[in-house]
């Protein structure tokens, strides 16, 4: 086994103590189902996306216990050899069903269903919940800046604001949120999405002076490159550009000051001296209310580094994980009960869930319908729970461009309330039907 590969100790202490116990007490075979939702939205937000999904089944297929995983258990203490022998031929067995990457979701959205036996399932607890809290949060904030862009390209350029590992989750669940690009060349490497970059103030200073700095970058890259202008004097530094280039410079970059007004006079600057198609890309802490701030003034692309990374301010989706349902004994025809906790303000609802997008008349979205059993599909219904792993096996991994091309077709579908950036309800209800046990 590549241990660096295995997920298997990305995981909770607790975990296996829970395995070890139910080992003993003859109940780890009992079939259990266990729901990712959040019961609530973060405040302000009108919908939240899942993300993350492609990820959870990559780590889902190499969680797996080889020898030094297990040495390491056992010479901690952290399992006894009877769960040791138990861990060394774990294979998760069950089925995952959810909504599929890009999609939607609401509070008490069961965005992922495991069915397993319950210590296959509770062992996922805590790697499901590290990918989907941490990409969830990221793409659910990309979705605002890029509605607030309104159709101008964003570049995610958080990585150097983050942990490496998460720098390159998050510029994936930037671009399936519909960011245009990163600067993480692991992200373009391990995910295809497509990577931009040009240079940084420490290229200007490191030479002689902006002149030298800029002819030296046009010489490497050309004069469809980006250049950095406000390291000393923007005026001058635009003037030289277009001196240096011409008038096809494909874009300068903006960094500090007052990014709108820097923004207008550079739009006249270059305008006047004949450079009508080179690009403004402006940058420096934006989040979707700098970037809808600056909707009037004359910018092409925006870059979002700090912001976007750490959720612009929400910086976990506050998913869930929770034990909804579970069988009477290992046997498999064991009739399944709903459990449901009653803590207080932690409450959950017993019973497997499946869930619905209710649509009226014009195709706008106006309901999640979450029902305890299995729905009756109306005729302006859609289902929105796929099967992700059949026995076992991976059955719904796709292209990370197919959830992007869902997220804004989903986008598209929600009612106009849903862009607001201002603080304010969900943008449906969700609404709780009991439609009696499955089969």
């Amino acid at each position: 086994m590549d241990l660096d590969n295995s997920t298997a100790l990305l995981t909770d202490h607790y975990e296996l103590t829970m395995v070890q116990a139910a080992l003993r007490s003859g109940t780890a075979g009992r079939r259990a189902v266990f729901e990712v939702f959040a019961r609530r939205l973060p405040e302000g937000r009108r919908y939240g996306v899942v993300a993350g999904t492609g990820r959870v089944l990559d780590a889902i297929e190499r969680f797996r216990f080889g020898d030094a995983e297990l040495e390491w258990l056992t010479g901690n203490g952290v399992v006894d050899a009877p769960t040791a022998e138990w861990l060394a031929g774990f294979r998760f067995s069950g089925d995952i069903w959810g909504y599929p990457e890009g999609e939607c979701y609401f509070p008490e959205s069961p965005i992922m269903v495991v069915e397993a036996p319950f210590a296959e399932a509770v062992l996922l607890e805590t790697v499901v919940l590290s990918i989907l809290n941490h990409d969830c949060a990221i793409a659910s904030a990309a979705s605002r800046m890029v509605n607030a862009a309104a159709g101008r390209p964003l570049i995610e350029m958080g990585a150097r604001r983050t942990h490496e590992g998460a720098a390159v989750a998050a510029a994936r669940a930037a671009y399936l949120a519909g960011f245009a690009t990163t600067s993480d060349l692991e992200a373009g490497r391990r995910y295809g999405v497509p990577t931009a970059g040009t240079a940084a103030h420490a290229f200007t200073l490191l030479h002689d002076s902006e002149r030298h700095a800029f002819r030296a970058q046009l010489a490497s890259l050309g004069e469809g490159t980006t250049l950095l202008v406000d390291t000393y004097d923007v005026e001058r530094a635009v003037r030289t550009a277009v001196e240096l280039a011409g008038p096809s410079l494909g874009a300068v970059r903006i960094d500090s000051g007052d990014l709108g007004a820097v923004a207008r006079r550079t739009r006249e600057l270059l305008d006047s001296l004949g450079a009508t198609d080179t690009r403004i890309v402006v940058t420096g802490d934006l989040d979707e209310y700098g970037i809808a701030a600056l909707a009037a003034a004359p910018v092409d692309v925006y870059g979002v580094g700090t912001k976007l990374v750490t959720g612009s301010g929400a910086p976990t989706a506050s998913l869930v994980y929770k034990l909804v349902a579970r069988a009477d004994s290992a046997e498999p025809d064991a009739p399944m009960r709903p459990v449901a906790k009653r803590s207080a303000g932690k409450p959950t609802r017993g019973g497997r869930k499946s869930a619905l997008r209710r649509l009226d008349g014009h195709g706008v979205a106006c309901a999640e319908v979450v029902s305890i059993g299995e729905p009756v599909l109306g005729p302006r219904e859609r289902p929105l729970l796929v099967p992700l792993v059949r026995d076992g096996e991976v059955v719904g991994r796709e292209p990370l461009t197919a959830a992007r091309e869902r997220h804004a077709a989903a986008v598209r579908e929600l009612p106009p309330t849903a862009l607001q950036l201002s603080a304010g309800d969900p943008a449906i209800p969700t609404e709780f039907v009991n439609a009696g046990p499955r089969p």
